[in-house]
């Protein structure tokens, strides 16, 4: 008889709030920050169930105790009780994330001296295996993106036009939604026929990253469209991307969701395998074969050193992808 006790057995109930009030109305504000910070309803729900998590461990283990209290070793047992409770490293993993970016929030308003969970170590994250839209796909969304933006409705052509440059963004210079929803026009430099995107990080230096050659006439024609709809929408804005409805822009700016929505729209219109990860993950293997350092691709991509790229290298042979056909696709249309 197996006696191993299986994750599905023990999952923290749906909804456990604190005991402690203090600590409910923190949460809630800690959730409406996140919020406005652009996090999908799905991040949010997250969120929500690794906190819940911890709300159990304190109903359960010490009924109550207020914020101010929370200390190493009431943290540290946490800790032994999530290696109790998951046999699964990325669950553990992932609620002490959570816990940690809360108690961030907590020591931002000087609720608690320090960060303890920042001691608590965490499990190795397990690395699936890269699933990156295929080359037929690419090729797909990108021939439809061009001819979308030949449309007679101005609107609907800026609005490819931007979409384009989401797509060059996203494969080829490797950006995560959240990179994106943030971008300045200034953001964007071309010197000597080369253009570049600047990333900045909150933990980090800033760095750039190199765009396709295509890039370069892309923007060029999303620019001059730009200009003339922001004119006619009179409204004006420094940021890279924009929302508009189907009649005029409403702001400048895009949020990490928004920019979600898009790619869903593309996937369930043309039938392919798309969302921006799996389009970033094209990106890696893209640059794996056009081969670019181990060293560079993690620096373009914003990760630490010891971050292993080794199912990418692995499965590199599978996925081929080919940068030069989008300038070709792109160029023909253009002569028709």
């Amino acid at each position: 008889m197996n006696t191993n006790t299986t994750e599905s057995t023990v999952q923290t109930p749906v909804s456990s709030a604190p005991l402690n009030p203090e600590l409910f109305e923190l949460q809630q504000e800690f959730y409406r920050n996140l919020r406005t910070q652009g996090k999908s309803q799905n991040t949010l729900k997250n969120y929500k169930t690794d906190l819940d998590c911890f709300n159990f461990y304190l109903n359960t283990e010490y009924a109550s105790v207020e914020v101010k209290n929370f200390d190493q070793a009431l943290v540290t047992n946490y800790g032994k009780y999530l290696e109790n409770k998951y046999s699964s490293d990325n669950s553990r993993r992932r609620r002490v994330q959570a816990l940690r970016i809360f108690f961030d929030f907590l020591l931002n308003k000087s609720l608690v001296s320090s960060n303890p969970v920042r001691k608590l170590p965490t499990s190795p994250k397990f690395l699936d295996i890269p699933r990156p839209t295929p080359f037929i796909d690419v090729k797909t969304l990108w021939t439809y993106l061009v001819e979308e933006s030949h449309s007679q409705d101005k609107i609907q052509e800026l609005l490819s036009k931007r979409n384009q440059i989401l797509f060059l963004l996203i494969f080829g210079a490797g950006l995560k939604v959240s990179d994106l929803s943030e971008l300045k026009m200034s953001d964007i430099t071309i010197s000597n026929g080369e253009a570049r995107v600047l990333i900045r990080h909150p933990k980090r230096d800033a760095y750039t990253v190199v765009l396709p050659k295509i890039f370069e006439k892309v923007f060029a024609d999303y620019l001059a469209i730009l200009d003339e709809m922001k004119a006619k929408s009179q409204i004006t804005f420094d940021n890279l991307l924009f929302y508009a409805n189907p009649y005029r822009i409403i702001s400048g700016g895009l949020s990490p969701r928004g920019i979600e929505i898009i790619f869903e729209d593309y996937r369930n219109k043309l039938m392919i395998t798309l969302t921006p990860k799996s389009l970033r993950q094209a990106c890696i293997f893209k640059w794996i074969q056009q081969e670019k350092s181990v060293t560079l691709i993690k620096e373009w991509l914003g990760l630490a050193p010891s971050y292993d790229l080794k199912l990418y290298l692995e499965h590199a042979p599978n996925f081929l992808y080919n940068e030069e056909i989008l300038e070709d696709i792109y160029s023909n249309y253009r002569k028709h």
